[in-house]
C-alpha cells in the first residue's frame, strides 16, 4: 500500500465490494472517516480490516444494525486498540507469498513441457497458478510455481503435478476445516453465547492469534509421521531392502 493510504475505488478493490458500500458503513458509523489530503480521502488498513470483519460477520447472520452495536460496544468497553487488533488477527492473510511477475519465456524455462503441450498452460490458469497480464504472466502464488518447478526438474510431469494440486488442495481443505472448527466450536462459541463481552475481547484474539502457526506446526508434525510411514512402505524401499 502506498504511504499515503489508499483511495476509496483502491479499498473497494482490496475489500471486495462496491464504494456505494463503504460511503453506507461510514454513514452508519460502522467504519471510521478516512484522512483527508485536501479532497481526496486516504484509507489505510484499519479501514481494509474493519470492512473484512463486517462481511465475516454477515456471513454469519449478523445484520448490519447488530454489527454496528456490537462495534460501539466494543470500543467503549475495551477501546479501539483492542477492537483494532481483533479485527486484523481475523483478518489478515495466512500466506506471505507476494504475486510475481514472470515472463512466458521464464515460465517456459521453468516447464519445458508446455511448448508441447499448450493444454498445460491453459491447466495451469484453472487452477489459479498463472493469470494473463499483458505481455508478461502473473504469479499469484510464487511459492507454488517454486515448489512445482522444482517437481518437475526432479522427473514428475506437470500434468500429474497439476492432478496432485487439486487432491491435496481437498484434502488440506478439510484440514483447514478442522481446526476453523476448534476456534469456533471453543473459542468463538462461547464468546458469542456469551453476548461477545468486550473485556473477553483479547482473550478471543489471543487464541486467534495462536492458531495459526499452531495449526501449521502440527499439520507439518503430522504429514512428518504419514511421511515416514508411507516411505518405510514404498516400493522403493522394499526393492532397495531385497537388493
Amino acid at each position: 500500500m502506498p504511504p499515503e493510504g489508499m483511495t476509496i475505488d483502491e479499498l473497494a478493490r482490496e475489500a471486495g465490494c462496491t464504494t456505494r458500500n463503504i460511503r453506507n458503513y461510514q454513514t452508519a458509523r460502522l467504519l471510521p472517516a478516512p484522512v483527508m489530503a485536501g479532497r481526496v480521502a486516504h484509507y489505510d488498513d484499519g479501514h481494509l480490516a474493519r470492512l473484512r470483519l463486517i462481511a465475516g460477520l454477515q456471513e454469519q447472520g449478523f445484520s448490519l444494525a447488530g454489527i454496528g452495536r456490537l462495534i460501539a460496544a466494543w470500543e467503549e468497553g475495551r477501546g479501539l486498540a483492542d477492537v483494532l487488533g481483533f479485527e486484523k488477527a481475523l483478518t489478515e492473510p495466512w500466506s506471505d507469498d507476494e504475486p510475481e511477475l514472470v515472463s512466458p519465456a521464464q515460465l517456459l524455462e521453468l516447464f519445458p513441457e508446455v511448448a508441447a503441450d499448450p493444454s498445460l498452460a491453459e491447466s495451469s490458469q484453472r487452477l489459479g497458478l498463472i493469470e494473463p497480464a499483458g505481455e508478461m504472466v502473473r504469479v499469484p502464488h510464487p511459492r507454488l510455481m517454486r515448489i512445482g518447478a522444482q517437481l518437475v526438474a526432479a522427473g514428475i510431469p506437470l500434468a500429474a503435478v497439476h492432478e496432485d494440486l487439486v487432491a491435496l488442495r481437498s484434502d488440506l481443505d478439510r484440514v483447514a476445516t478442522r481446526f476453523v472448527a476448534l476456534f469456533e466450536d471453543h473459542v468463538w462459541g462461547p464468546f458469542a453465547e456469551a453476548g461477545m463481552p468486550a473485556d473477553r475481547l483479547p482473550q478471543v484474539t489471543d487464541a486467534l492469534r495462536r492458531l495459526r502457526p499452531l495449526a501449521m506446526e502440527a499439520t507439518e508434525a503430522v504429514l512428518a509421521q504419514a511421511m515416514d510411514r508411507r516411505v518405510a512402505l514404498s516400493t522403493a524401499v522394499r526393492a532397495g531392502a531385497t537388493g
